[in-house]
């Protein structure tokens, strides 16, 4: 490392110094994507539909809105006074990307007149005149914009790739109109050379505009060929790419990888390249890339954990990101659900829920750490003693994290994916088994103990044999196989002696086979472990039955309507009436009144 001369404390190691000035150029860079940018604007005002005098009329008004805003009119309402934007421009300290797109919009605007002029001709022949003129202003346009690019510096090489191919293309349609075809063809397969060359460097998702229109070249240069008239044209203009048409494209290839690579542009994961368009997630994952190393300079897992904390409260928020952009793109709204699935934001999206799931688990990871630690020294965490079910619960979190894992969007069907994740989840249901055999040894239930315990020992196994690329874990897998081989025998101990206990009470039981309360055998001693447990047999409850004699109860509801029968001629109640009749009752016959007697 070289010192720069002068003070100790202004002392600054020399490769550090070259490295902030290279990082700013690069931050200081500007950059425009051409091709995507006219697609989106084609597609948006007119062209949808082949209407091109609109889109000349939206370059119209667009150009005529920048120049207001980048505050370079060209005259007032009574003069005209023609400004361009020059290198000078590009050069200031308050330069902007947005300076190109004028050049970039009056290209646009002359070759969608041009395209217009092409559709009238077909009834007005001295149109094509006009269109010539239109496509010769759309081509100067295109030449000044890749002069603007290549003799600023202050472009990135992808934008100067692209406005090549844009002035190689637009030259071409030109060249086309005037029947050059051979200087047409060259034009065409210098453009078409750029895009091939743009496609095999950019991610998935950034490709399809520029295959497009790669795509659209070949029948203008099929046609060229035909009217070459030379059967081996074709090959020779195949041919054309290894003859060094573009002198610095493979150095501009080259930049534009380098500047990829500097800034978190991009992320390539499981074998695809995915680009990061929301700062926020550009943000998180540049954090990301030091996450590793402050959590191996943490001194505590206390420490480490705050960390990780950290980390997920910014992925929550960059996921949040993502689902808005995803929510406020018109194009992914009118997307099906498997476009939308296959896309470079969904996959972005499934990335990120992949590195929340995977940091949740390290964070998990370091709690049953915490808390193993806290149970083998005797301490408690918040108060509260370790117990084998806290450990059981946490385990049964990460098992959670990995079957989330398993459903991610797009990755249902990846063979090797699910794999992987089902490797690591026997060797984690290991842990759970061991520890829920601890709670069932605790309950006394040791056959069942010894059956989670064999499971846990077959979960180890097949997790040893299998292709663990976690190596902390292997060792962790190895630990645990002595600690189950060791309570396997403890908890076997244990079976035997309750099973010993039980047959002794069995035996001392059956010598009083009557099982009577203690109430009713005062005078015999036992020796009865029952009565000291928590239903000892003292009193039987509720006291028996027993029958007592009751007061009878008598209710005679029909005596008022019984006739009984006239008991007069046995008691003698008949004689002492007759006697005491006398005349009265003589008279009383006689007359025929009264009551007579049968």
């Amino acid at each position: 490392m070289v010192v720069l001369e002068g003070d100790a404390g202004d002392a600054k190691p020399m490769s550090s110094e070259m490295t902030d000035k290279e990082e700013n150029k690069t931050s200081n860079l500007l950059s425009l994507e051409i091709f995507r940018i006219t697609k989106d604007a084609q597609q948006q005002h007119g062209l949808r539909h082949g209407d091109y005098q609109r889109y000349r009329g939206y370059c119209s008004r667009r150009i005529r809105r920048l120049r207001k805003v980048l505050k370079i009119p060209q005259g007032d309402r009574r003069h005209y006074r023609r400004r361009d934007v020059t290198t000078t421009h590009l050069s200031a300290a308050s330069a902007e990307s947005r300076l190109l797109c004028v050049p970039l919009l009056q290209a646009e605007r002359a070759w969608a007149h041009a395209m217009q002029l092409r559709q009238e001709a077909n009834t007005e022949p001295r149109k094509k005149f006009h269109l010539v003129s239109r496509l010769k202003k759309a081509v100067a346009h295109a030449q000044t914009l890749l002069q603007l690019c290549e003799q600023s510096g202050v472009c990135d090489a992808r934008t100067q790739l692209e406005a090549g191919a844009y002035a190689a293309w637009l030259g071409g349609i030109l060249l086309v109109e005037l029947q050059q075809w051979r200087a047409a063809a060259e034009s065409l397969q210098r453009a078409s050379l750029v895009l091939d060359n743009l496609c095999a460097a950019l991610p998935i998702d950034e490709r399809h505009v520029y295959r497009q229109k790669s795509e659209e070249l070949k029948p203008s240069l099929r046609y060229c060929a035909y009217n070459i008239g030379d059967e081996s044209a074709a090959g020779d203009l195949v041919a054309m790419r290894s003859q060094g048409l573009i002198d610095n494209l493979d150095s501009l290839m080259a930049q534009a990888k380098e500047s990829r690579s500097g800034v978190m542009h991009e992320v390539e994961w499981r074998g695809r390249r995915v680009t990061v368009r929301p700062e926020k997630v550009r943000l998180f994952l540049i954090a990301l890339q030091d996450f590793d190393k402050s959590v191996a300079a943490a001194q505590t897992v206390e420490g480490k954990i705050d960390i990780l904390e950290n980390i997920l409260m910014d992925c929550k928020d960059a996921i949040s990101a993502i689902k808005d952009e995803i929510k406020n793109d018109p194009k992914l709204k009118a997307a099906s659900a498997q476009e939308t699935q296959s896309s470079g934001i969904s996959y972005l999206l499934s990335y990120l829920m992949y590195l929340r799931l995977v940091r949740t688990i390290e964070r998990n990871n370091l709690l049953v750490q915490q808390a193993e630690e806290a149970r083998k020294n005797g301490t408690q965490i918040d108060g509260k003693k370790v117990r084998p079910h806290d450990l059981t619960r946490l385990y049964e979190i990460i098992l959670q994290n990995f079957t989330e894992l398993q459903q991610l969007p797009g990755f249902e069907s990846d063979a090797s994916y699910q794999k992987e994740i089902e490797t690591q989840m026997k060797a984690y249901r290991a842990f759970r088994c061991f520890y829920i055999a601890q709670v069932l040894t605790g309950l006394r239930r040791f056959r069942e103990a010894l059956a989670m315990l064999e499971r846990s020992n077959n979960y180890t196994n097949e997790s040893l044999t299998s292709k663990l690329d976690d190596q902390q874990l292997k060792d962790k897998l190895q630990v645990l196989k002595k600690d189950i081989e060791s309570c396997k025998f403890e908890v076997h101990a244990d079976s035997v002696l309750e099973d010993d206990e039980e047959q002794d009470e069995e035996k001392y039981s059956s010598k009083y086979k009557d099982k009577k309360p203690l109430v009713d055998r005062l005078d015999d001693y036992r020796e009865d472990t029952q009565v000291l447990t928590k239903n000892p047999n003292v009193y039987k409850m509720p006291p028996p039955m027993e029958a007592i004699p009751c007061k009878p109860l008598f209710f005679d509801l029909a005596c008022n309507f019984v006739e009984f029968p006239n008991l007069d001629d046995k008691t003698g109640a008949a004689d002492n009436k007759k006697q005491g009749a006398g005349l009265t009752g003589l008279v009383k016959g006689i007359l025929g009144w009264g009551k007579s007697d049968k």
